[in-house]
């Protein structure tokens, strides 16, 4: 025995059997009375005021709340640029974090933090849009497909000609890029459609209605309409304006579901291409998952859209019954993304953590 080792007394010895089973559970064990590790999680998103973000956040602390394993939910909520996101998350892992998910401004300005998050064995998971970090996971709707698979029906729709106008989202975002580049290639196999106007909506209403409101009072002439994402409110400004429809493709978002459904007999005729914000709450259990061992996943999963349509009986009574009004109308009528996630309809719309 050396100078600096003392005996192991009874009250000593209780200390570092509870040292050793509190450091036990801090690395994800548990205890021999069966106390499950709770883990915290931090949620980057960069637009506030936005439907679809609203109900990924929701989601998010949905699936938190069912999976019994998460403390708290800390989420960093607000309109910033990446500089701002890189803030964001670096915050995130000074507070704790086990899981961060984040929705990303950037495909590739992010990547240093990610890594840096990862190198301390945080699980980074980006959802909706990508990012080009190897060690963060990737759980997005296939934004490509998704402006393809639209840019293709109106263009069937046409009939192969016409002039459209193509309403963007957010000017640099991943998810932007990847539908524009989706749009166009779709667009390529149909050389007498031409996008004669171009806008970017920041994915918010208001600017949206007014360049609508610019787009009837210049005098453009156009014979449809690709929205991302900004597609009741388009669906508005044709009636405020008493202007007879054009074809308009947009997302699965409850207020244009139920316009699809409703006004098809006063001339409106459209499609929504499926993009579920739950997404972020199948993000969390993927990393979840990840964090506990439980499943191995790839590291980049995307789901596959698909286009609900008006233009028959049957697409009519699809949308019909898919439009929820218990949801917000800017919500998407998707509530959960299976198999990821495990929560229910009720445990969406309440929004709430863990308590």
């Amino acid at each position: 025995m050396t100078h600096r080792e003392r005996p192991l007394t009874a009250g000593r010895l209780v200390a570092a059997l509870l040292v050793a089973a509190f450091a036990l559970a801090a690395c994800g064990g548990s205890t021999g009375g069966g106390t499950t590790t709770k883990y915290v999680v931090g949620v980057s998103n960069t637009l506030q005021g936005n439907g679809w973000r609203e109900e990924m956040i929701c989601s998010i602390k949905a699936q938190a709340k069912v999976s019994g394993v998460v403390s708290k939910v800390i989420i960093a909520n607000r309109n910033t640029d990446a500089a701002g996101q890189i803030a964001d998350i670096r915050n995130l892992i000074s507070s704790g974090a086990n899981v961060i998910v984040i929705n990303p401004s950037d495909r590739d300005a992010l990547n240093a933090v990610i890594k840096q998050a990862t190198d301390k064995g945080i699980v980074v998971v980006a959802v909706d849009q990508a990012v080009s970090e190897p060690s963060a996971y990737v759980v997005t709707n296939d934004q490509v497909a998704y402006g393809n698979l639209g840019a293709d029906w109106l263009a069937k729709k046409l009939g192969g000609k016409g002039s459209i106008i193509e309403m963007r989202g957010i000017n640099g975002v991943p998810a932007d890029t990847d539908r524009h580049q989706g749009l166009t290639a779709a667009l390529a196999n149909y050389p007498n459609i031409k996008v004669v106007k171009q806008t970017f909506t920041n994915w918010s209403l208001d600017p949206a209605a007014q360049q609508m409101k610019d787009i009837f009072s210049s005098g453009i002439k156009f014979d449809g309409i690709w929205t991302s994402g900004i597609d009741a409110t388009v669906v508005d400004q044709f009636q405020s304006a008493n202007k007879p429809y054009v074809p308009i493709v947009g997302a699965d978002n409850n207020k244009f579901v139920q316009d699809l459904a409703t006004l098809k007999d006063k001339g409106l005729t459209g499609a929504a291409v499926t993009n579920p914000p739950p997404i972020g709450g199948a993000g969390l259990a993927v990393g979840l998952a990840t964090l506990q061992k439980s499943k191995t996943y790839d590291h980049v999963i995307h789901l596959t859209p698909q286009v609900w349509d008006n233009t028959t009986a049957d697409g009519v009574a699809k949308l019909a019954a898919t439009y929820d009004s218990a949801l917000d109308p800017y919500y998407s009528v998707a509530f959960d993304v299976k198999p990821y996630t495990t929560y229910s309809k009720q445990d969406l719309i309440s929004c709430q953590g863990p308590s």
